[in-house]
């Protein structure tokens, strides 16, 4: 399919690129526990200043699995800089789409409101990247009219 934006055309790397370079900076902090430290400091004293709450305590395992996530993001991340193949775009927004239904159910719990602006990146992304998927997968390209189907 041709079209001005389709998970072919360039623009589309490029969204898939900007994707994995905002990852890259924001989640390069949560990799390792000394730079853990020092992220969540900041972001604990973010979320407080700006009245949304601090974040937990640390403690070994919530450094863990920050570390884990941090990790797994930035070899990912790595990945769709070196090579923002379409799949990569589409594997992202899928990725992103249940990382925003987990930060909405942290939010729910009670977690600190400075997730909000987290979330809406993630979204945005995740939208931004599945959308010429689907829309190729309809028949659909962005500057095409709905059909109406007569339902």
């Amino acid at each position: 399919m041709t079209g001005r934006f389709t998970p072919s055309h360039p623009a589309y790397s490029r969204v898939v690129r900007a994707s994995a370079w905002y990852d890259l900076v924001v989640t390069a902090g949560f990799a390792t526990p000394w730079t853990y430290m020092l992220l969540h400091g900041m972001l604990s004293s973010l979320g407080s200043s700006l009245g949304l709450g601090a974040l937990p305590a640390i403690d070994p395992t919530l450094t863990l699995y920050a570390n884990l996530m941090g990790s797994v993001v930035v070899i990912w991340s790595l990945l769709r800089l070196i090579k923002p193949l379409p799949v990569h775009g589409l594997y992202d927004g899928a990725a992103r789409m249940l990382f925003a239904m987990w930060q909405l159910y942290a939010l729910a719990s009670g977690a600190t409101q400075l997730l909000w602006l987290f979330f809406a990146v993630e979204v945005t992304f995740g939208v931004m990247q599945l959308m010429p998927w689907w829309r190729a997968r309809s028949g659909l390209s962005l500057l095409d009219k709905p059909r109406n189907t007569g339902r």
